[in-house]
């Protein structure tokens, strides 16, 4: 079964392409959330995460982090799990 994985990210955010790429490469299905339009959510969204920055991702519903944290998944063969192929 393949895992749920949502990216928050905001408009001209290089890391979010970047991690947008990563998990279309690796055919791993993710649901992405704009915060660009909605502001007010980024304080809500570090509230729970921890994080400010951009991108976020969070796999069936547990923060995993940002680019650095979703290329490491992808080294150690995590991200191959959640893929939907």
């Amino acid at each position: 079964m393949s895992s749920r994985v949502i990216l928050f990210s905001t408009d001209a955010c290089t890391y979010c392409e970047h991690a947008k790429s990563l998990l279309s490469k690796r055919e791993v299905a993710f649901e992405e959330v704009n915060l660009s339009e909605h502001p007010e959510l980024q304080s809500e969204l570090a509230a729970v995460t921890g994080l400010e920055s951009f991108p976020q991702i969070v796999v069936d519903g547990e923060p995993l982090g940002g680019l650095n944290e979703l290329r490491a998944a992808d080294k150690n063969g995590v991200l191959a799990s959640w893929s939907t192929a």
